[in-house]
């Protein structure tokens, strides 16, 4: 089995691995895209503290998606932030809790995170090469090939005996794009004529789908097509070959398949050469029961 015919049994856990090794190379791109012309900026000094402009931007690494897309925009709510959290920072220092049992192991999860994904992120861009790239863009034009599209129109109507007098107009020579403003009730119908513009076979219902494919351009259909949604009248225009995209248009989904790929490969990897050993309670795999509350 080709690798990237295995995308599909790809564990949720892959998932979560790439997302968060992704993280920090997404924050450093905002980085770049925003930074000022100075190299790292103070942005505020809070008790003779510094906070740089870098520290704002790793701050916004955990961010939903929509808030670091609008970096600018909430910048100086992240100042305040940073600025609000140094300040308990201090407190919390001066009431010792530097070294609290707590706060070490904080920082030891949060110091084992830290490593885990910069190791994986460097593996994964490491693998992101240009041969990499052109393997997986061929293997995706294989399992994409390009689809033929067809430009229609078409009227749709609640009644077969409505659609054939319809076909009727047609045949006498009637305008197609009149009649679908007058009959349809498709949204399609009120100042576009019905117009559906260009759709591959798989974006249309079965029936209409195979309708509009088997017509010639500049023909309407001599039957009337019923779908779920009532009875279509169609004026298929004109019909194209498929296209492929160019590499760079889908760089984003080879990158995530190259990535699945690299997470698989490094979590067997990994397992193959470490000596692990799960502990089962009650004799199954179910977690053992919390101690008791004090």
């Amino acid at each position: 089995m080709h690798p990237f015919h295995r995308l599909a049994s790809r564990s949720l856990l892959c998932a979560g691995i790439l997302a968060a090794g992704l993280a920090i190379g997404e924050t450093a791109a905002l980085a770049q895209d925003e930074a000022p012309q100075s190299e790292d900026p103070v942005v505020a000094t809070v008790n003779g503290s510094e906070i740089y402009y870098s520290d704002v931007i790793r701050s916004a690494q955990n961010l939903p998606a929509q808030y670091q897309q609008n970096l600018a925009q909430i910048f100086p709510a992240l100042v305040q932030r940073l600025i609000d959290m140094r300040l308990m920072e201090d407190r919390g220092r001066e009431d010792g809790l530097a070294d609290d049992e707590q706060v070490r192991q904080r920082v030891a999860e949060a110091e084992a995170e830290a490593i885990s994904q910069l190791w994986l992120q460097k593996r994964l861009e490491a693998a992101f090469t240009e041969e990499a790239l052109d393997e997986a863009y061929g293997q995706w034009l294989e399992d994409n090939p390009p689809q033929d599209e067809v430009k229609a129109r078409h009227i749709l109507v609640e009644e077969e005996e409505q659609a054939r007098e319809i076909i009727a107009e047609l045949d006498g020579g009637a305008d197609f794009a009149e009649l679908a403003e007058e009959h349809s009730t498709d949204p399609s119908a009120e100042g576009r004529g019905g117009d559906l513009g260009f759709f591959t076979r798989d974006r249309m219902v079965a029936p209409f789908a195979e309708a509009a494919f088997a017509m010639e351009p500049g023909t309407h259909s001599a039957e009337p097509v019923e779908t779920q949604f009532g009875w279509h009248v169609i004026l298929v225009e004109e019909r194209r070959e498929g296209t492929a995209p160019e590499r760079e248009a889908v760089e984003g989904q080879l990158q995530e398949i190259i990535a699945a790929e690299v997470i698989e490969d490094t979590r067997t990897e990994l397992r193959e050469t470490a000596e692990i050993e799960m502990n089962t309670f009650g004799g199954g795999a179910q977690a053992p029961e919390a101690p008791p509350a004090d």
